[in-house]
Order: C-alpha cells, then sequence, then structure tokens
C-alpha cells in the first residue's frame, strides 16, 4: 500500500493537534466555561458537519442507513472520551501538568491504539504485531521521558507543593488516560459508518469524517453538559458580553479549527492505511503532536534556564520519532 500520502496526512495532523492549545493561553476576559462552549461548538459541531457535507451532502442519509448499534457505540464512547477530558482538568492541581500529561499521553496513546487493534480478527497472528507493540513500547518510553523533562523544569521553576494527595491525583490522571483513549476506539468502532458513506459514493479518504460526526455527537454532549453546570454554578452568564473579549472569541475559534482539523486529517490518513489504520495512526499523532507542542513551548521560552531538563526532553522526542518509524514499519508487513 502506498504510505506517503497517508503519512503525510498524519504529521500535518500532528501539526494541528500540537498548535491547538495555543488558543488557550488567550482566554480572559472569558471565563473558562464560556470560552470552552464556543471552542467545543466550533470544533465538535459546525467544524466536522460543514466539512462533512461539503464531501458528502448525503450525510443525514448516510448516518440514517448505518447500523443503530454503531451510533449509539460511536457517541457513547465519545461521550466518555468528554469525561475524560474533565477529569484532566481535576488531576493537575494534584500532580502537576507534566506529570499529568505523561500519564494521559502514554495510556490514551497505547489504549487508543491496541483496543482497537486486539478488535481485529486474528490479532495476535497479524504480521504487525511485533510493530505494533514495540512502537507503542517505544512510544511510552519517549512520553515517559518527555514527561520527566516537564517535571524536572517544573521543579526548577516554581518551588510550590503540590500537596500530599499525589495518590489521587495519579489515580484521576490514569481514569483520565483510560477515557481519553476512547476518543479513537470510538472512531475505529465507527467504522460501518463509514462503510456505508463508502456506499453512497464518498472516497475512502472522505468517508472517515462521516463516523468523526457521529462519536463527536457524544463527545459534544458532554462537555455542552459541563459547561452549562458551570455557568449555572458560577453564574458566568456575562461573561459572553466581557468587554474587549473579541480576542478570546477569535483564538476560541481559531483553536477549535485546528482541534478538529487534526482530527479531520489523521482519520483520512488512517482510513487510507486501511483496517489497522487507527492502530498504527493514533499513537504517531499522539507522539508527533507532542513534539510540535513542546516546539511551541520551546519558542514561548517555557525551556529558559532549564537546560539538563532540556536536554531530557530532546532524548524524549527524538524515541517518539523512532517509535512513528516503527509504527510506519508495521503497515509495510
Amino acid at each position: 500500500m502506498e504510505l506517503f500520502l497517508p503519512f503525510i496526512l498524519l504529521i500535518f495532523a500532528s501539526f494541528f493537534q500540537g498548535t491547538f492549545g495555543l488558543g488557550m493561553k488567550y482566554m480572559n476576559p472569558l471565563s473558562w466555561e464560556a470560552w470552552w462552549l464556543v471552542h467545543v461548538t466550533i470544533a465538535m459541531i459546525i467544524f466536522p458537519m460543514t466539512w462533512a457535507l461539503i464531501v458528502m451532502p448525503d450525510l443525514f442519509d448516510i448516518i440514517s442507513s448505518s447500523p443503530s448499534d454503531a451510533i449509539f457505540y460511536a457517541m457513547l464512547l465519545g461521550f466518555l472520551w468528554g469525561v475524560g477530558g474533565i477529569m484532566f482538568g481535576v488531576s493537575v492541581p494534584y500532580i502537576g501538568l507534566s506529570l499529568t500529561m505523561g500519564i494521559v499521553m502514554g495510556l490514551a496513546g497505547s489504549a487508543g491504539s491496541l483496543i482497537p487493534f486486539f478488535q481485529i480478527d486474528d490479532a495476535f497472528s497479524q504480521p504487525a504485531f511485533p510493530y505494533v507493540i514495540g512502537g507503542i513500547i517505544i512510544s511510552l518510553i519517549g512520553v515517559f521521558l518527555t514527561a520527566k523533562a516537564g517535571i524536572d523544569r517544573d521543579k526548577l521553576t516554581s518551588s510550590g507543593s503540590k500537596g500530599n494527595n499525589i495518590t489521587k491525583g495519579i489515580l484521576i490522571a490514569v481514569t483520565c488516560g483510560l477515557l481519553s483513549s476512547l476518543l479513537n476506539v470510538g472512531f475505529a468502532n465507527a467504522a460501518p459508518i463509514a462503510a456505508t458513506a463508502e456506499e453512497f459514493g464518498v472516497i475512502t479518504r472522505n468517508s472517515s469524517l462521516a463516523a468523526w460526526v457521529v462519536v463527536l455527537w457524544g463527545a459534544f454532549l458532554m462537555n455542552l453538559l459541563y459547561c452549562l453546570f458551570l455557568l449555572f454554578k458560577n453564574n458566568s452568564w456575562a461573561s459572553f458580553s466581557s468587554l474587549n473579549s473579541s480576542k478570546a472569541y477569535r483564538w476560541s475559534i481559531i483553536a477549535g479549527l485546528c482541534w478538529f482539523a487534526a482530527l479531520g486529517v489523521y482519520g483520512q490518513g488512517a482510513a487510507l492505511l486501511g483496517e489497522i489504520g487507527p492502530v498504527i495512526g493514533w499513537p504517531i499523532l499522539l507522539g508527533l503532536s507532542l513534539i510540535i507542542s513542546n516546539f511551541w513551548a520551546f519558542r514561548a521560552g517555557e525551556w529558559k534556564n532549564a537546560k539538563k531538563p532540556f536536554n531530557t526532553l530532546i532524548y524524549g522526542l527524538i524515541v517518539l520519532i523512532g517509535s512513528a518509524i516503527v509504527l510506519g514499519l508495521g503497515n509495510s508487513v
């Protein structure tokens, strides 16, 4: 199978995935829940459905013709992924951002790849099996090194204590990582929806968009409910009309566009890789996006005066590149 186009798409997807978080630096003067509601509405509803309707005008006929169980499980897994996103924010105050990111990225990447892989018939006898396992192990090492670099950097730049609830924080982060993997599991299990799109004449590369639309309906529902809860709890509705908020709105929209651009382009690359696409594409996406996000962090000066942790980071990023190569080889056997 031709690998050039799928992997170019995965690289582009990783760029968007590693970049969308920049918008979160520009939330003020909006409250978090106001900014996030605009963000997820763009990222999970408006952009996916607009893109999908452009390439498949029969989108709603395709979805209504798809197996009902595939629609239900795709939405359910998307909803549960949304729960994981909320738990990420809960974990950070206990154990810090770097350790939380390391645990979540490691588990989301490995579980998000292995669960769809073991759903394939005769998974253990697949020629790609050793490459998948080896690539994921290498990826976990890379994530560990980047997380360690972040933790060491935080020790140099902060003297504050995270408190004595580290065990609680780690348990929350582990749960978050496992739930975060369900976004890709939902995408893989929405394959019957993509197959229905192909029956309607949609090309393989674009058929994945129909699957994402359904998965993200469930994800948006969870995020919508949480934002509404916070808006009522904090009585922060007035935040939507805050003065000088145009920049915050603009970045919320840009972040939303980048977020789904990552998933949409990733889905196209994964679709072109065939049944094993979500298995090898997901850890590649997360690994390369970690490289991109750290590049932006470096540009912003977040690694200034932290030479030793930065060297550890470089080693971790090299390992992540190696894991992407091994996973890519898994699709060539």
